[in-house]
């Protein structure tokens, strides 16, 4: 594709995505099956253009303020994800001239806002709990993140599956924390490959499948995955059980389990049972009470530990969302507590990094749930051999605290208890 039209192209998706009526990976897929005769590099150029535009907001946005033309366009050629030669010739010579003095401004000629690119009451509640450190947050949150994957250890082992990847050109190394992950340099394209093709790896973040790791599911027990989603965590969870035992898969929408019928038949497993439940009271659920041995609660949250990803929920989320949400988080944990019996393992997690969502939920469970004993998170990830355990979590040991500039990690938290 030309140039010219390439960065046409560009500004038209950031239009789109900028509308904020859809999640911005969505409004991606659909602007590309709109537009079939696209190539991969072209594909990946307009992604990464675009997320970069939501990433970078705020400086971009007062940067397109000069220059002339129109703003989307200047917003492309700020954001635009490939080489600056290639741009250079979709450009004329004032553009060229603008951008030149857009790339001379250092960040410390920048306003607080424009060097932060958050709301300003997501940026005031980070300060608030990071304190200096909230700057090198602000600035990873601006970067794309890697690509991680699990390997699925009931078909193969991380070192054959990282020796076969490297075979096919694909290079990794193991994360540093999970014993199930690999993390990829650059994103190559996984789904042609023999190992994804047979259910070898699954794309998940290590934070992901920590949370897993945590709940330490074992052959032969009853585990529910209480908001499923997708099942990322289920099938890590099927996989600790060596696709033994009864593992359900809950969720309240039916759309997002469907998402996972291929990627449990891929998987191997057999010991995996998806069912869509009304709401956290469904009958289903009524009748496994007390019954269950591992119960995670990955709550619908957020998702703002997953900036790096999704950048565009920075501007489609408030305050007000976020206060309804713990109010669902609260129901959610109570109704799920119910399924776990006595001697049995509950864990609450969410890949929010506000502590309203994450500590504030977990000590007020506690509270009113005086038959469930708080766990330490560093304790349980010492005893499953995670190297540095102890500073993945908070003072003292008592949760789970993941946070991208720390671990390299979506930002994630997890708590859990036993049951009397």
């Amino acid at each position: 594709m030309h140039p010219k039209a390439l960065l046409e192209a560009c500004a038209d998706l950031v239009r789109l995505c900028l509308q904020f009526d859809h999640p911005a990976d969505a409004v991606v897929s659909r602007y590309f099956r709109e537009h079939r005769s696209l190539g991969p590099r072209e594909r990946a150029t307009l992604a990464e253009t675009a997320f970069a535009v939501l990433r970078k907001k705020l400086l971009f946005e007062q940067l397109a303020r000069s220059g002339s033309g129109a703003k989307e366009r200047k917003l492309a050629i700020l954001g635009f994800a490939g080489p600056r030669d290639f741009l250079n010739g979709a450009l004329n010579d004032t553009e060229r001239a603008w951008l030149d003095a857009c790339n001379r401004i250092q960040p410390s000629d920048l306003l607080a806002p424009h060097r932060h690119n958050l709301p300003e009451w997501m940026a005031q509640a980070l300060q608030a709990q990071l304190g200096d450190d909230f700057w090198a947050l602000a600035e990873n949150l601006q970067q794309p993140a890697p690509l991680d994957l699990r390997v699925n250890t009931f078909q193969a082992k991380r070192s054959e599956v990282q020796k076969e990847l490297a075979q096919a050109g694909i290079a990794c190394e193991p994360t540093p924390f999970s014993p199930w992950g690999l993390r990829l340099q650059g994103k190559p394209a996984l789904q042609k490959t023999e190992a994804f093709t047979r259910g070898a790896i699954e794309v998940q973040d290590e934070g992901s499948q920590l949370l897993a790791l945590l709940v330490d599911a074992h052959r032969g027990e009853m585990v529910v995955d209480f908001c499923a989603g997708a099942g990322g965590k289920t099938l890590a969870l099927g996989a600790s059980m060596r696709s033994t035992g009864r593992l359900y898969a809950f969720d309240v929408s039916a759309h997002r389990l469907e998402a996972l019928k291929p990627r449990l038949a891929r998987s191997g497993l057999s010991n995996v049972h998806p069912a869509a439940i009304a709401h956290e009271r469904d009958e289903r659920i009524k009748r496994l009470a007390g019954k269950i041995d591992r119960v995670l609660v990955d709550a619908p949250c957020s998702g703002l530990g997953t900036l790096r990803r999704n950048p565009d929920l920075k501007w489609r989320q408030t305050e007000k969302a976020v206060a309804e949400l713990t109010a669902k988080q609260t129901a959610i944990l109570d109704s799920a507590a119910r399924l776990v019996k006595s001697g049995g393992r509950l864990v609450y997690a969410t890949c929010s990094v506000l502590p309203q969502e994450n500590e504030q939920i977990a000590q007020a469970f506690s509270q009113a749930h005086p038959d469930f004993v708080p766990l330490n998170a560093a304790q349980m990830l010492e005893q499953l051999k995670v190297e540095g355990a102890a500073g993945l979590c908070t003072e003292g040991g008592d949760y789970l605290r993941l946070w991208p500039h720390r671990h390299a990690t979506d930002g994630f938290f997890a708590a859990a208890w036993v049951r009397k």
